[in-house]
This record gives C-alpha cells, sequence and structure tokens, in this order.
C-alpha cells in the first residue's frame, strides 16, 4: 500500500518541478504575457498614429486648403500683400 503512494508522490513532484522548472514554466509565461500587453499598447499608439497620418496625406492630396494652412502655420509663410497676425490666448 506505501509504494503506489511513494510512486504517485513522485509523479506528482516530478509534474510540478517541469510546470515550475521546465521549458515553458509559469514565470516565463507570466513574462511573456507581461511582453505582450507592453506590444500590444505599443501596437494601439502605432495605429493611432499612422491613422492620423494617412488623414493628413489624404488631406494633402485633396485640397489646397490644407497645404495653405501647413504653410501658414508650420512655416509661418503668408500671402502677397498679406499681414499676419497672431494672438497669444494664454492669460
Amino acid at each position: 500500500m506505501r509504494w503506489p503512494t511513494v510512486v504517485l508522490a513522485a509523479l506528482l513532484l516530478l509534474v510540478q518541478g517541469d510546470l515550475w522548472l521546465g521549458k515553458g514554466n509559469v514565470p516565463h509565461a507570466m513574462t511573456l504575457r507581461k511582453q505582450l500587453a507592453q506590444q500590444l499598447a505599443l501596437n494601439a499608439q502605432a495605429r493611432d498614429r499612422n491613422a492620423r497620418v494617412a488623414a493628413e496625406v489624404s488631406d494633402l492630396k485633396e485640397g489646397q486648403e490644407m497645404i495653405e494652412e501647413k504653410a501658414r502655420y508650420d512655416l509661418g509663410l503668408v500671402r502677397p500683400n498679406e499681414i499676419l497676425v497672431r494672438i497669444d490666448a494664454r492669460h
């Protein structure tokens, strides 16, 4: 009666040892889950940034208004005989 108990206990220790120390162990799986969550967050940020850039490219391809707005605000360009007045809204 004692041998089956010893054999089963040894098998249980072997399975638990492999689970905690072997290939694909629990701590490694937890590390991979954390890395996956971080990568998913980075992917979401990149997806948002790509969508903004795609919308801007579409606007630039479609009309002159976006080109003029970019030239005015990013480069400070004005039309001939035009006076640029900027008002700082900060108090």
